[in-house]
């Protein structure tokens, strides 16, 4: 967990202080299962600015509204590739990208 105000998590978490990006990078080298986040916002810049995402999901909900914030605000233009959908009955598409 990557935080600006936590010194220690109460369940099992470790949280990462200081160079966010070079902690990722140090933890995508170790053996183990994926590195899964949710949600967006400014770690999500962070990690896209270093080159430390492999793949992206986004879900696309039918509901249009009337007001919001951008995905990622902020970032520089950034090329993906599909490489994969899911259609849900429900009309849920989850768009699944790669960096180009």
């Amino acid at each position: 967990m990557a935080s600006r105000t936590l010194s220690e998590a109460t369940w099992n978490a470790t949280v990462i202080q200081g160079d966010v990006a070079e902690a990722v990078a140090e933890l995508k080298q170790e053996p183990g299962e994926s590195i899964l986040k949710y949600g967006t916002g400014e770690l999500d810049r962070t990690l896209l600015a270093h080159g430390l995402l492999d793949e992206l999901h986004f879900w696309v909900f039918p509901v249009l509204a009337g007001s919001g914030q951008r995905l990622i605000d902020g970032i520089e233009t950034t090329h993906l590739k599909l490489v994969e959908t899911t259609r849900f009955g429900s009309g849920i598409v989850v768009l699944t990208y790669t960096p180009s």
